[in-house]
This record gives structure tokens, C-alpha cells and sequence, in this order.
């Protein structure tokens, strides 16, 4: 464990090193900070994956001084054979392109152009695995020419040699050595300025653990294998990293489109730090709603937290074509009169989830919590399908401000095509969790008692007392499809035991008190006609 502690101190430190690195050179807080910063963290982490890997394959070479040097003197054919040796998901690097050869050869002439040559090297030769790719088929570069953020070309040697220096200061391979399972936290670390749950500067890509960790554990409470995961609007990945830990990495895949580069190349590098490089090539940059790139490819778990409002006005009547009728079955929001900004986007995401689904799938979506209780529109359509077709697991009401980058009461829907229509699952967790506050803002956070609570309680399809009901579909198609546990709620009547003395003294107090109203009410009665009758015209 003090082990364990050791290599997180050291890899935030890197981390903070970098970022001081950006602020002397004028790059702090700036906009390309967040892409120097995570490029060359994974740069030092395929570099040193690459290192260990090798030292793995042809031991000999772990006991070397100088292991570029080494490296670089094997014949080529030998080279390439340890290369080809290697897992198809370990980065390859050739002896030159190491951060250790960078670093002994830092102070020759032009080096922040040797530093950038040597990334986009990296880039080409490592695209197959590494790079994203866009809806049109082509792949994003691994890696910018980070010293070209530097305005003031004079100081760009300067700036890269700062960056190696901190590279070299320590090696993640012992960290592999060791096989330690943290790379989730550092992840977090790595990102916390740019992607925090209590509201950075890219919030809008964040859910907060606990809702993730909530929707895994109901949607894989068993062991499973061999099955494809897939987020139609991923972000930086919370919901999929935490799916995929709840199956394991190695029992499945991960599939992913988002709009945005920036959240894609966050979940890129998320998928390396925890053990999914395998998925990186089936990560699409693209409009999911317009474009969809696995429109005909279904998935067994889909997890999202798709965006509740947005302008989609400029693509909105294409649609409506025949090719888009099955999948927006329950129809398309209209553009909005006064904000277009509001436009319900979240209903297509649901539409599209449902469409993708396997034939045994099931799937998670945060959902504002009003959909739930819609009586028209397509909110409207899309429960009453759900329910017809034996869709609805359950749903899951959440505390408010469990989002701090938004104060909108959200829930989760639960779908499953093998559902059981006599035990739905509603639940009411808006009351538990603790507000706490973080700077400016506050959130509810859940604890880790509460968290399980929630899960055992849907998995276990028992009713709790101001907690959840467990219903049938005829139950909710009476209650005209509303998903909301309150509804279901029964009125609960006390009795108390009392003796045949306390029940007359109870009730000749009640009528003391109404012989007092009415004695009241008179008296107001008499008033009101006097002050009528007092009335004249003038």
C-alpha cells in the first residue's frame, strides 16, 4: 500500500510538473494547455509501456546502462523480430524516438523540432492502433506539434527541453511491474482542471462516479463475457470505464461516437491508462444524431448521459427522411420558437439507444427527471413503447445537484429487452446523499452505504420503504406509463390502541371545537348582513 501511495505521488507530481512547465512559458490556463499536458503524459506512458514490454520480451536488455543505446544497436532484422513479438496493442518505438534518447541529446542545435518530428513519427507509425477516427474514415494525429504553441519561436528549445527534462525524472515501469490498479484515479488527476465533477472547465463531459457506478453495478450484477459496450455520446468515458471495470477489460469491448475531438481524445486516453487499447480504434469522431457511424451495428450494454438541450435546428428536417423514420419512431422535437439552444436533444439519444440495442441488450441513460412524468409529446411515446415491448427494467430518481455543473433533477432509466414485466423497479432516491460544498458550488454527494443501498434494492427487486415500489406494466399503463415512484407510494394509516374513556374524551373534544366553529361562524354570519345592510348608494 505505501508503495502504491509512492507511484501516485510521483505521477501527480509529474503531472504538476508539466503544468509549471506550461505556466513559465506563459501556457498556463491557457486553451492548448490541456492538449500539452495530456500528450506528453501519454507520450512518457507509451514510451515507458514500450520500454517494459521490450525488457519483458529479450531480458537481457533490462540490464543495460543505456537502453536507446542498446536499443538502437540491434541489427534491424532483430529489431523488427522483437517487435512483431510484442502484443498488436503495445505502442512501437523505435531507439530515436525514445524520451531518454531526447533527453541526452537535448542540447543539440533546433531541438524543439526534433522533439515534434519525433512525436509525429510516433504518430504515423502507431495511427493502426492509437488514432481516432472521424466519420468520413480518417484518423486523427496521435500527437500536435506541441512546441508550435509557443508564440515566441526563441524559447520553443527551451520549452521542449523543460518538458523531457520532467519525463525523465521517473519511469511508470515499475508501476507495470507491480501491476497496480490506479490508473483510474490518475486519470482524474490528470484532467481535474479540465474535467471535474464539481465543474471545471470542461464539466459538460463529466458524470460523477457514483452515478456511474450505480448504473454498472445494476447492469451487470453477474459475471459475463465476450460482449460490446457502446456510448453513442461518450465524453471522457466515465460511464464506459466504469461499465467495462464492472465486466472487466478483458471480457469486453468498447465502442464509442462523440462530436467532440477534445472528449475523444480525453476517452483515448483513458482507454490506455485502463487497459482497453484494444478499443481505441473504435472510438468515431462524429455527430451521433446526423451521422451515425455504427447505425447498423448493435451493441449488448449502452451507457449514456447524453446532452438534455441543444441546437440541432440546422440538421433537424433531414431527419425526417425515410432513412431516419424506424429510428425516431416516436418522432423529432421541433426547432424551438424562442430558444433554439432548448431543443430537447436528449429524446433522440433515447431513440437511438433503443434502435441499437442487441437482442438480448440493456442499457442505462440519465435522463432529465421530468421525462418520466410527461403526459404528451414524445416523452410520452417512447414510455408507453418501452412498456409495450417489455423494455422497462426500472428507473432510478436521483438526489438533486448530484451534477454540480447543472441543477436539473435527473433520473435513470434502465432498459432491458429481456426484462421481467412483473417486477419493474421504481425508485425515489432524491432524499438521500449530503450537500456539500466545493468553491462556488454544491453538490449531493452519496455515500458509499447509500450507493449500495440503491443497487441492492434494484437488483434484488424489493420494495423500501420511501425507497422504491416494485411494479408490473399493467400497473404502470394505469397510471398512464408515469416512471415515477411517488406515484406508486401507498398511503400508509396508522392506528393507534386506546381505551373506550380515551375514544369519548377524543371525541367530545372534537366537538367542543366544532361547536366553537360554529358558534364563530354565526357570530361572522350576523356580521356580514349588518355591514350589507348598512350599505348606500350616493
Amino acid at each position: 500500500m505505501t508503495q502504491d501511495l509512492n507511484f501516485i505521488t510521483k505521477t501527480k507530481d509529474l503531472i504538476d510538473n508539466l503544468k509549471s512547465v506550461c505556466a513559465n512559458y506563459g501556457l498556463g490556463n491557457d486553451g492548448n494547455e490541456f492538449k500539452i499536458i495530456t500528450q506528453v503524459f501519454l507520450y512518457k506512458f507509451l514510451n515507458d509501456k514500450f520500454r517494459y514490454e521490450v525488457k519483458k520480451a529479450k531480458p537481457d536488455l533490462a540490464a543495460v546502462e543505456d537502453f536507446s543505446a542498446a536499443l538502437h544497436a540491434m541489427p534491424e532484422d532483430d529489431y523488427l523480430f522483437l517487435v512483431d513479438s510484442l502484443d498488436a496493442n503495445i505502442p512501437r518505438l523505435q531507439s530515436h524516438q525514445l524520451i531518454s534518447h531526447l533527453y541526452n541529446n537535448q542540447n543539440q542545435g533546433d531541438f524543439a523540432k526534433t522533439f515534434d518530428d519525433t512525436l509525429r513519427q510516433i504518430s504515423i507509425e502507431n495511427a493502426e492502433v492509437f488514432s481516432i477516427k472521424a466519420f468520413s474514415g480518417a484518423k486523427d494525429s496521435l500527437f500536435d506539434e506541441l512546441s508550435q504553441y509557443i508564440s515566441d519561436s526563441s524559447q520553443r528549445d527551451a520549452f521542449a527541453r523543460a518538458l523531457i527534462n520532467k519525463l525523465f525524472e521517473f519511469s511508470f515501469e515499475e508501476m507495470f511491474e507491480e501491476k497496480y490498479d490506479f490508473f483510474a484515479t490518475i486519470f482524474e488527476y490528470l484532467i481535474k482542471d479540465y474535467n471535474s465533477d464539481s465543474g471545471g472547465k470542461y464539466a459538460e463531459y463529466y458524470t460523477p462516479h457514483a452515478v456511474a457506478r450505480i448504473m454498472a453495478a445494476i447492469m451487470v450484477p453477474e459475471p459475463i463475457k465476450g460482449v460490446r459496450c457502446y456510448d453513442p455520446g461518450a465524453g471522457s468515458g466515465t460511464l464506459l470505464m466504469s461499465l467495462a471495470h464492472q465486466i472487466g477489460e478483458q471480457n469486453c469491448s468498447i465502442y464509442s461516437e462523440d462530436i467532440s475531438q477534445k472528449s475523444s481524445s480525453m476517452l483515448r486516453l483513458n482507454l490506455v491508462l485502463n487497459g482497453l487499447t484494444h478499443s481505441i480504434p473504435n472510438i468515431i469522431k462524429t455527430n451521433t444524431i446526423a451521422q451515425p457511424y455504427y447505425l447498423s451495428q448493435k451493441f449488448d450494454f449502452i451507457v449514456s448521459n447524453p446532452p438534455f438541450k441543444l441546437d440541432f435546428s440546422d440538421f433537424r428536417d433531414d431527419l425526417e427522411k425515410d432513412m431516419f423514420k424506424d429510428r425516431f419512431f416516436a418522432g423529432i422535437p421541433k426547432v424551438a420558437k424562442a430558444k433554439k439552444e432548448s431543443m430537447a436533444i436528449y429524446l433522440l439519444f433515447i431513440q437511438h439507444i433503443m434502435h441499437s440495442l442487441s437482442e438480448n441488450g440493456k442499457a442505462a441513460i440519465v435522463v432529465p427527471t421530468g421525462f418520466i412524468t410527461a403526459q404528451t409529446g414524445i416523452e410520452k411515446k417512447i414510455r408507453e413503447k418501452l412498456v409495450k415491448q417489455g423494455w422497462l427494467r426500472g428507473v432510478v430518481s436521483m438526489p438533486s445537484n448530484i451534477f454540480a455543473s447543472t441543477n436539473a433533477n435527473v433520473s435513470v432509466l434502465f432498459l432491458d429487452k429481456k426484462a421481467d414485466t412483473e417486477q419493474i423497479v421504481l425508485m425515489d432516491a432524491s432524499k438521500l446523499g449530503e450537500i456539500v460544498k466545493e468553491g462556488k458550488n454544491q453538490r449531493t454527494v452519496l455515500s458509499s452505504q447509500e450507493e449500495s443501498q440503491i443497487i441492492d434494492a434494484f437488483n434484488s427487486q424489493i420494495a423500501v420503504e420511501d425507497l422504491s415500489v416494485v411494479v408490473s406494466k399493467d400497473m404502470v399503463q394505469e397510471k398512464n406509463y408515469s416512471f415515477a415512484a411517488g406515484q406508486y407510494f401507498e398511503v400508509k394509516i396508522e392506528y393507534l390502541d386506546i381505551t373506550a374513556d380515551e375514544f369519548q374524551e377524543k371525541i367530545n373534544g372534537f366537538e367542543e371545537r366544532l361547536n366553537s366553529f360554529f358558534t364563530l361562524g354565526n357570530q361572522l354570519d350576523t356580521e356580514i348582513q349588518n355591514q350589507i345592510k348598512s350599505l348606500r348608494y350616493e
